[in-house]
């Protein structure tokens, strides 16, 4: 099966930015769904960006505009850029791959700390 390492979290002020990057093993990447959840402190986990293999990208509501989703297949990497954050978007960022043929696998990685706070 795939594995992903996210990496790119940290601290940074309102209205920063910050980019993630996920990136995972093997050499299927394109057959994957790739995206990006987070978890808050006593919250559920909820997705925050998807991209097809096709590169067709989706984004929650709370997001939009601010976050821009993307993929690299010959790097086997998806990135989370991240502008003008807000102190609720704090939270655990994890990347999941989800392969879209046979066999279905669903993988997730460590997960990535973004804090965001004066």
């Amino acid at each position: 099966q795939v594995q992903v390492v996210e990496s790119g979290g940290g601290v940074v002020q309102p209205g920063g930015s910050l980019r993630l990057s996920c990136v995972a093993s093997g050499n299927t990447f394109s057959l994957y769904v790739m995206r990006w959840y987070r978890q808050a402190p006593g919250r559920q986990r909820e997705l925050v960006a998807g991209i097809t293999t096709a590169a067709i990208t989706n984004y929650a509501d709370s997001v939009k505009d601010r976050f821009t989703i993307s993929r690299d297949n010959a790097k086997n990497t998806v990135y989370l850029q991240m502008n003008s954050l807000k102190p609720e978007d704090t939270a655990v960022y994890y990347c999941n791959a989800a392969r879209v043929e046979l066999p279905i696998t669903s993988n997730w990685g460590q997960g990535t700390q973004v804090t965001v706070s004066s």
